[in-house]
């Protein structure tokens, strides 16, 4: 199912997450030594700002792969120096992203695993794109790009609207700037 507005995507993915869809909580380093608290036993996070978490790594993660690609898949100068770019972005903000992830004390688990959503860069979409070459590559990389960071600023907004922790609230503000920029030069 391919949602479009915010206000589905808060919905639907706060139900995803209060029936079950999150597996039980992985410890990262950084939180160690502190007593263990479940997501759940977090007031701090809401639904919405838990989904959004678990719904921007695989998101960012996908468009990772894709431009890890480029290098293999292109020769043009302008989409290569676009793709180091959006890589050397996405895995800042997915190091933020992770951090979120552990002061929330959810799983590192996929929970979005084999889903095709808007946005994400599919497990087929990376079969397709390596299987093409300079120009037809460019076009199906910055139409990935696009829908990406299209999908991203859309959920991002919902997190700003109806998110309780106001870090998550602060990142995706950020992560929407940084994002909306990158859009603003594709066009």
């Amino acid at each position: 199912m391919r949602l479009t507005s915010g206000a589905p995507w808060v919905v639907a993915l706060a139900a995803l997450l209060v029936t079950g869809c999150a597996a039980p909580r992985i410890e990262s380093p950084a939180v160690a030594a502190a007593q263990p608290t479940s997501a759940a036993s977090n007031p701090t996070f809401n639904p919405t700002d838990m989904a959004w978490i678990q719904l921007e790594i695989p998101l960012t993660e996908s468009v990772l792969a894709l431009t890890d690609l480029a290098p293999t898949r292109t020769g043009n100068p302008s989409v290569l120096a676009l793709a180091s770019k959006v890589a050397a972005d996405q895995r800042q903000q997915l190091a933020g992203l992770k951090g979120l992830l552990s002061e929330a004390g959810l799983p590192s688990t996929n929970v979005h695993e084999g889903h095709d959503m808007p946005g994400m860069v599919t497990a087929s979409d990376l079969l397709i794109a390596q299987q093409l070459n300079d120009g037809p590559f460019d076009k199906l990389f910055r139409k990935h790009l696009t829908d990406f960071l299209t999908q991203s600023l859309l959920v991002a907004k919902g997190e700003q609207t109806s998110g309780a922790n106001e870090s998550t609230k602060r990142y995706a503000k950020d992560l929407s700037v940084a994002r909306g920029a990158t859009l603003a030069g594709l066009k």
